[in-house]
């Protein structure tokens, strides 16, 4: 046998909870099951150490031995993270039937891994000893006790998962109490209930949970999956029932439709429970941490996520705004800078006088409680919308007919930073199956009249590529511009067959993006109307002052 690494010394972090209660991620190995995330050994260092930024207790980081990149992430991050807050845990099983465990290659590359904590994974439901081991529930007991006998003699703190642990617990209840207690008196420090199907309901979870407590004594966790919607549910009602450890994964990701979500989970105990589970001040890290964990799998965030979606503390009914104008709590349950996620007002035909002028002091627009500017504003949006233009995705689109208004009252004209005279898209169907696109614009700048004709890929390229050559000598700030997104919808007509276009298009100068919307009876025209808006926005943001 070669020899394994030893442990590592993990001593608490200074503003630590205390080890009273476990925050246990499993992202890395149980999360990267989800459809469509695939990790590389990078990818898992990267998200591993935003995990510890956060505070988790534990980070679950893979099966070493069972798979080579996970063996690799292990052999590296002992090397290249220095973990402030959390353990690093490798995930196996327990050794195989009729095998001595000093013999399993799979058991020994758990300690050649190097980390200081171990999750064994184990059959709690008979059939499945019986059916996928196919060994014999006598054997199956003496291969947990075995295995976590051995590794604790190895220096290791042992966690074990009880696979199928509800669902054997129905069908033998004696038999599951039983793994549950050949773990614990080998020296398992946490044996974990695992809803490995996600058919449970909160009140079975808390019941059985408080069942086995009292009948075995052993530390017990929890792990959920979502199969029924009710993954974070199902681990606070464990809670309840006396557990205190709870598994989970960043964004609920997993396999099939996913685990309990570390994010609403930690929540619910931080700021509902009134419990520390984390490090002082990391809470207020969640809505950043989730994001960058997203952008690591290359997921989209969750906009509707609890508590770190974009939406999660969004208002749009003008009864909401107003309600929200006098007291935010009104209609929050928190603070959203408690999980560092902020309030936002969304403007649409539901607006009222309030929610315009709330969403302009989020813009830094101060609209001294004037009511005729504000209903003035909300007649506009109302008729906007009415037409299929929204502002709820298009900040940047609202930010400037606002400022139009309050330019009308204070001058009573309007100043631009171009005006459109025409413009012009033609798209020419060639011999050869090729295509030729031109646009030409006519446009007012500075006094100036300018024509300009380019070409481009497609006829929405040749408009934008036209209008920067037309304005790029008189506001140079334009190169640093460039189109970071396009979305196209078709929305209902009016009559019959007709429809009506919405294009919303996304615009970043390298410090910052703006979303802008425009709304017409074809696709060029409405892209046209978002292109102007995001031209003009960006000439705001880069401090220009409008002279037309």
């Amino acid at each position: 046998m070669t020899t394994e690494p030893e442990a590592p010394e993990t001593p608490e972090s200074p503003g630590a909870p205390a080890d009273g209660f476990h925050v246990f991620d499993t992202t890395l190995r149980d999360g990267a099951q989800r459809e469509g995330i695939s990790l590389t050994v990078a990818d898992k260092l990267a998200i591993a150490r935003h995990l510890d930024d956060f505070g988790v207790g534990f980070i679950e980081g893979g099966w070493p031995g069972a798979v080579p990149r996970d063996t690799e992430f292990f052999r590296r991050a002992r090397d290249e993270i220095d973990f402030r807050h959390a353990r690093l845990v490798a995930f196996g099983a327990t050794r195989r039937a009729g095998v001595r465990v000093e013999d399993d290659p799979q058991v020994l590359a758990l300690l050649e891994s190097g980390a200081p904590v171990v999750t064994l994974v184990a059959k709690a439901h008979d059939r499945h000893v019986e059916l996928a081991l196919r060994t014999t529930l006598a054997e199956n007991l003496a291969m947990v006790r075995d295995t976590v006998a051995f590794l604790r003699e190895h220096g290791r703190r042992v966690f074990v998962d009880c696979e199928h642990f509800f669902d054997g617990h129905r069908a033998d209840a004696a038999y599951a109490k039983q793994v549950v207690a050949a773990a614990h008196e080998a020296g398992a420090d946490v044996v974990v209930l695992c809803d490995t199907n996600g058919g449970m309901l909160p009140g079975q979870v808390r019941e059985t949970v408080a069942e086995v407590l009292a009948a075995t004594g052993a530390r017990l966790g929890m792990h959920a999956q979502d199969d029924s919607g009710c993954a974070v549910a199902n681990t606070l009602a464990a809670v309840d029932g006396g557990a205190t450890h709870v598994q989970c994964t960043a964004n609920g990701y997993g396999e099939r439709v996913g685990n309990a979500n570390l994010f609403p989970v930690v929540a619910a105990l931080e700021l509902k429970y009134g419990m520390r589970v984390l490090p002082a001040g990391r809470l207020a890290e969640m809505t950043r941490i989730s994001h960058a964990v997203a952008e690591v799998v290359n997921i989209a965030p969750a906009t509707h996520q609890p508590y770190v979606g974009v939406s999660a503390f969004a208002h749009k009914a003008g009864l909401h705004a107003s309600a929200i104008k006098v007291d935010p709590d009104l209609y929050q349950h928190i603070d959203p800078e408690l999980v560092g996620n902020r309030l936002r007002m969304l403007v649409s035909d539901m607006a009222g006088r309030a929610s315009i002028e709330l969403k302009g002091k989020d813009l830094g627009l101060d609209l001294g409680d004037d009511r005729e500017l504000l209903s003035r504003v909300v007649e506009r949006v109302k008729e906007n919308e009415h037409r299929g233009l929204t502002y709820e995705a298009a900040d940047a689109s609202f930010e400037l007919l606002l400022r139009e208004e309050l330019q009308l009252r204070e001058s009573g004209r309007a100043r631009r930073y171009f005006r459109t005279e025409s413009w012009r898209a033609i798209v020419e169907d060639r011999p050869d199956g090729t295509h030729a696109n031109e646009a030409t614009v006519k446009l007012w700048a500075k006094g100036e009249r300018i024509v300009v004709t380019a070409e481009g890929k497609g006829p929405v390229h040749a408009l934008d590529r036209a209008l920067r050559v037309a304005l790029e000598r008189i506001y140079p700030q334009l190169a640093d511009f460039e189109l970071v997104d396009y979305k196209v919808r078709i929305l209902e007509g009016t009559h019959g067959t007709e429809s009506t276009t919405r294009v919303l298009i996304t615009t970043g100068d390298g410090r910052g993006e703006w979303d802008t919307v425009g709304v017409a009876d074809n696709v060029i025209a409405a892209s046209w109307q978002a292109l102007d808006d995001a031209y003009a926005y960006g000439l705001l943001r880069a401090g220009v002052v409008p002279q037309e």
